[in-house]
Order: C-alpha cells, then structure tokens, then sequence
C-alpha cells in the first residue's frame, strides 16, 4: 500500500456536513483495509483567491496509506461531490503523523489567545566553591 497526503477544501455553506463528510471518508479508507496516520481539520479560511464566487472555505487535510483503488473511490466522491470546491491528492514516501505546520501556527495563535505565559526557567542555586 502506498501513502498519500488529501487535502480538500469545502464550500462554507456546506460547512456543518464536514464531519459526516470525514466520517464517510475514514470509513471508505477503513473498509478496504486503509489507515488514516494523520487528520486535521484547519476549519475555515481566507482563500487567496475566489473559487466560484467564495472567499472563505473549509480546509481539511488526511495522510493515508492505501491501495489505488482507494484513491480512485476517494477521487471520485471528491469529484461528484457538490460541498467539495477543491481537492488534492499527491503521493507520499512514507507516512507523516506529525501536526503540519498550519495546525502548529494554530496552536500557537491559541496559546497566545489565551494569554498563556511562559514558564518560569527555574533558577539551580550556584555551586559552592570546593574549599
């Protein structure tokens, strides 16, 4: 089986049905033996540019490892789907798990939101001379 990154970007109007649309997904994925390593939803955003009349739409991005006839399912549904304005699929070398970069930037708008401080660095008494 082979690892692919998803990325697919969905109308704002169709917002609510992002979950049930993951859900159909991961359960497409699950059912021919898939595994989904990595799934983030970035929620919505400013597009750089207009797509059909839009300026903001939902972000949602999967790293998967599957088999092409999974893709090609994925691919279609994506392709048929009137919630789904844009998608990609590239071809990955091995499986990513790690958060990407969008949803670590979020983390730290949230952390900032918050008004989260830093930790204080802990000071270690200095040593005492050997006498």
């Amino acid at each position: 089986m082979r690892h692919y990154e998803i990325c697919f970007i969905v109308h704002p109007d169709q917002s609510e049905q992002v979950p049930a649309m993951i859900e159909r997904y991961k359960g497409v994925i699950a059912q021919r033996n898939g595994i989904v390593h990595r799934l983030e939803d970035w929620g919505r955003r400013q597009l750089t540019y207009q797509i059909q009349k839009v300026h903001k739409a939902h972000y949602v991005l999967m790293n998967i490892e599957c088999d092409q006839d999974t893709v090609n399912e994925l691919e279609h549904s994506f392709k048929f789907s009137d919630a789904v304005v844009r998608h990609l699929i590239v071809k990955m070398t091995k499986a990513v798990t790690a958060p990407s970069p969008m949803m670590k930037e979020e983390k730290s708008k949230s952390m900032m939101e918050r008004g989260a401080e830093p930790r204080p660095v802990e000071s270690t008494p200095a040593e005492a001379p050997a006498a």
